[in-house]
């Protein structure tokens, strides 16, 4: 399979995602530390893909969605943001919302 479709798979199939350095338990770059601290603290279960185990993911996931940075959190198919927006939308309570309404909580 394309790693795009790949991608667009793993997206479509998981109503929250993020795409990080490393895993929730054990995240390997602060920025991705920061983002899955975040996830966890809405209290429910989201997805993640380490990129750094997968070396297609790391190099084609920055022109998926046009974003170049990682990490990448997605909620029902749509790219949130990174870091700092993900941050920025927990502190004002949406990211907690977002993520409740996407896993049918609300």
């Amino acid at each position: 399979m394309d790693v795009m479709e790949r991608i667009k798979q793993q997206v479509e199939n998981n109503p929250v995602i993020i795409f990080m350095k490393g895993t929730p338990q054990f995240p390997l770059c602060g920025f991705s530390s920061r983002a899955a601290a975040a996830l966890k603290e809405c209290g429910e279960p989201f997805a993640h893909v380490n990129v750094l185990q997968d070396p297609e993911i790391f190099e084609n996931l920055p022109r998926f969605a046009d974003w170049p940075t990682f990490p990448q959190v997605y909620i029902k198919g749509e790219l949130i943001g990174g870091c700092d927006i993900t941050l920025e939308m927990q502190a004002s309570g949406e990211l907690q919302r977002m993520v409740k309404e996407a896993v049918g909580k609300v």
